[in-house]
């Protein structure tokens, strides 16, 4: 841990650290300005977007709860400000804030020449995925590849157990029509930490596998992960 990190909620001398403890200099906002963008881990990032916290939870509570149920690249990744509210219990105008700043940074990227990610393996979609692990929810993930199998887009496709009444096909295939990926890859944590798939787990993967034939965009795997490890479901499941 740097110097300049500041854990909240942590205990020191049993006192607990909140943002309105902070010396005005290790204030996100303040630190961009007397110690350089740099200065700031991904946490104190999203809180400076934000500005302020609510009245239950101050903001870098929230930043650092943000970026742990979320994790880093879905939270680039998204783009409905309404799901990103409901999922994390915030209010609309932060996650608004959040979705358009990450957007922003998409286009400058997009538009600079952004180095292209390449998936050709279950491992390297663990690699990608793995931050999923720590969510104490669990959530269900889509990368949404083209011929060359690079990652064009990353969705949270769903938070919650899985079932097949809220997992449907038309929820997983719905991104990959419009942006005109042939190959899917989803995964899913298990925060109890097992790797062991449900019936549910099993037969949602065998519903996007009959439905992907059927639409000609591939099911390429389904991971559980869970504490720094995985799974993929396909092994499980015989050639259809």
């Amino acid at each position: 841990m740097h110097a300049n990190d500041v854990v909240v909620g942590e205990r020191i001398d049993e006192y607990v650290l909140r943002f309105r403890d902070l010396a005005d200099e290790q204030k996100p906002r303040e630190k961009i300005i007397f110690q350089g963008v740099d200065s700031l881990n991904l946490a104190e990032l999203v809180a400076a977007i934000l500005g302020v916290g609510t009245k239950k939870e101050d903001v870098l509570a929230m930043a650092q709860r943000i970026v742990k149920e979320y994790g880093e690249k879905a939270i680039a990744a998204e783009a409905d400000a309404q799901q990103m509210a409901d999922v994390l219990s915030i209010p609309l105008i932060k996650a608004c804030q959040l979705v358009a700043a990450f957007e922003l940074g998409r286009r400058f990227f997009a538009s600079h020449d952004g180095k292209a990610i390449y998936i050709r393996s279950a491992t390297q979609a663990y690699e990608y995925l793995k931050a999923i692990s720590y969510s104490a929810k669990e959530q269900l993930r889509g990368l949404y590849l083209n011929s060359r199998y690079e990652v064009i887009h990353d969705e949270v496709i769903s938070v919650g157990s899985l079932t097949a009444n809220i997992v449907h096909p038309r929820e997983v295939f719905r991104p990959a029509l419009e942006h005109g990926a042939v190959a899917i890859i989803i995964a899913h944590n298990h925060p109890s930490g097992s790797l062991e798939p449900t019936s549910e787990d099993i037969a949602i993967t065998e519903q996007l596998i009959v439905g992907g034939k059927l639409l000609g965009i591939e099911l390429l795997d389904h991971l559980i992960i869970a504490k720094d490890k995985f799974i993929r479901i396909t092994d499980r499941i015989g050639d259809e």
